[in-house]
């Protein structure tokens, strides 16, 4: 546990205002009365850890995305081997670390906690997260949606603890569900047999995980104290997961609803009167005009929000050699304050996910990429529709496959360059970076662990032993110390950036359909022209689309120069970064 540094909070007249409104607005004015007064209290006593780092992001941020347990050692605890492979491999490379839920839980690879403030004994103890946080920033799972059916709070509920009668959201099956947005194909409503008889309880996910019902303060105030918990207890960031469902109005989506958005601006609220260093990330896995409104005004909700969208467009990109739906949705992209950032990723613990692409990619161009994808040996998850037909929601396989088929005879280095150009977009484009551990080392398709569990993650799951990693890195011709080389590169080179921070402009060049090419900056004086060949075949730029800069450019990855007037050859799948040839080295 983090040092505390005890003292009584200093609470903002204005903040404490806003934080009473917004729970008149919720629970009106009986009940948002006294949750305010419950919530106050709860604030003076909160103790600040010590040693806290700044808020705010900059060009050095890059967050690594893992599981406690992905690397296997026989000698140390999951995270203490994440610990000590950060600290030796990754530690001019990275800023923070996301550990994905490292609580105990009972399915869906964390997300169904069991219980909220203990770490799973099978991952270490809360002393290995404080000594990963000695080294870097640290994100934690704010699950906040639901709850495992193992946990206390709902076998409380089940026992008929009066306590916990109103935690969970019980219904009929006689009501209209049919405008309920479902992300599963699970039944919305799982029955359960209880000491007052059996209740149909909402179950958005699956039947283990089952929703909280935040329309009773006591659920709000329950998870607000499990929040300043995390940051006592060492959290940075907090990647609220599948914070869209959490208010249910049955006849509506069930998703985004205004409350929904009210909830996320009164924990911004809470952090900002007592955290003011924690920031918030949504995570909201819907088309992309639905999750950008998780900025808010720009000060008043997230200060990041997932860029669900990047991860398909690159694909598609890849996939055709034709980035000009990349370059029409990037050159659209704004954000509502220099507060704000996307958290810009490809691959993830999730799969691929092809919702938040609707209306910006075609059913055509979609039914295209799920045939790649099983081509190259991943699979498919699907979702219910409104019209009760299923249709796609994610595909799942490593991006490196997605990439490049894991059966083609095509050359290594092709397959890793192709792969280290994908990642190079994601990393140049306005944002914070992301970076899922497995990405880093080209990893394949873990496909014995997916016909074992049949969970179609589990091909983007895949648990590295921590030798056999270590070797295959210290050998300078594997696969994975190629890659990782490459990668490594590209974040050096990154971080040295001024115009790479996230609040640097962006702006799309003209240098046609298979070249994605934009320039970042001015920012602190620097301005970078990024140039990425989507395509197997050389492409040219013409240096008339690019900024006027007098002497002419040079390559930051190669320190190779371009006349003023030159054009720029690409081989495939190759990268420039450019500044001009005058800026100070």
């Amino acid at each position: 546990m983090s040092a505390q540094t005890p003292r009584k909070q200093r609470l903002s007249a204005p903040l404490l205002a806003r934080i009473r409104n917004r729970l008149l607005f919720l629970y009106g004015q009986n009940q948002g009365e006294e949750a305010f007064l419950r919530l106050e209290r709860m604030l003076e006593a909160f103790q600040r850890p010590a040693g806290v780092f700044s808020g705010g992001f900059d060009e050095k941020d890059v967050l690594l995305i893992t599981y406690g347990d992905t690397l296997a050692s026989a000698a140390e605890s999951g995270l203490a081997a994440l610990a000590r492979f950060c600290e030796r491999r990754l530690g001019d490379l990275i800023s923070a670390v996301h550990v994905l839920p490292f609580y105990p839980y009972s399915s869906d690879y964390g997300f169904s906690v069991v219980d909220y403030l203990s770490v799973n004994p099978e991952l270490g103890t809360w002393s290995d997260v404080g000594n990963l946080r000695t080294r870097f920033k640290l994100m934690f799972d704010f699950v906040l949606n639901h709850v495992s059916a193992r946990s206390e709070w709902f076998q409380a509920f089940l026992r008929g603890d009066e306590r916990f009668c109103d935690f969970f959201i019980c219904t009929d099956l006689q009501r209209d569900y049919s405008s309920v947005t479902r992300p599963r194909s699970s039944p919305l409503l799982t029955p359960f047999e209880t000491s007052w008889g059996r209740r149909w309880v909402w179950t958005t996910f699956s039947a283990d995980q089952i929703d909280l019902n935040y329309r009773n303060p006591d659920v709000l105030l329950a998870m607000l104290d499990v929040m300043l918990r995390y940051v006592e207890l060492g959290a940075d960031l907090l990647r609220m997961d599948a914070v869209g469902y959490l208010w249910k109005e049955v006849g509506t989506s069930c998703t985004n609803l205004p409350q929904a958005h009210e909830i996320v601006k009164l924990f911004r609220d809470v952090l900002d009167a007592v955290a003011p260093h924690v920031a918030i990330v949504t995570e909201t896995n819907v088309p992309h005009r639905e999750n950008v409104g998780y900025f808010g005004d720009g000060r008043d909700e997230a200060q990041m929000v997932y860029q669900f969208a990047l991860p398909v467009l690159v694909l598609d990109a890849f996939a055709r050699e034709d980035a000009r739906h990349l370059q029409d949705w990037t050159g659209s992209l704004n954000l509502p304050s220099e507060t704000t950032a996307f958290f810009n990723f490809l691959a993830s613990h999730d799969g691929i996910g092809v919702i938040p692409a609707t209306g910006i990619l075609s059913q055509h161009e979609v039914d295209a990429l799920v045939e790649r994808v099983l081509a190259h040996g991943g699979e498919v998850s699907y979702k219910t529709n409104h019209d009760g037909r299923d249709g796609v929601y994610e595909l799942n396989i490593t991006y490196y496959d997605a990439l490049s088929s894991p059966h083609s005879s095509e050359r290594r280095e092709r397959k890793r360059d192709r792969f280290l150009c994908s990642q190079a977009i994601m990393l140049a484009l306005r944002g914070v970076p992301g970076l899922y551990i497995h990405s880093l080392f080209g990893s394949h398709n873990d496909t014995r662990r997916f016909l074992e569990t049949g969970w179609k993650r589990d091909l983007n799951h895949g648990k590295l032993d921590l030798s056999w990693l270590e070797g295959e890195l210290d050998d300078g011709q594997s696969e994975v110390a190629g890659v990782f080389a490459g990668y490594a590169r590209l974040l050096r080179v990154r971080r040295a950036q001024a115009a790479f921070h996230p609040a640097s402009p962006q702006r799309i060049l003209p240098t046609g359909a298979s070249v994605f090419g934009f320039q970042r900056g001015p920012h602190k004086g620097q301005i970078v022209v990024a140039l990425h060949n989507v395509s197997s075949e050389v492409q040219g730029v013409d240096a008339a689309v690019l900024p006027d800069v007098g002497a002419g450019y040079r390559d930051l990855l190669n320190g190779a120069l371009y006349g003023s007037s030159q054009p720029i050859t690409l081989a495939p799948y190759q990268v420039v970064w450019l500044v001009p040839q005058d800026a100070v080295r």
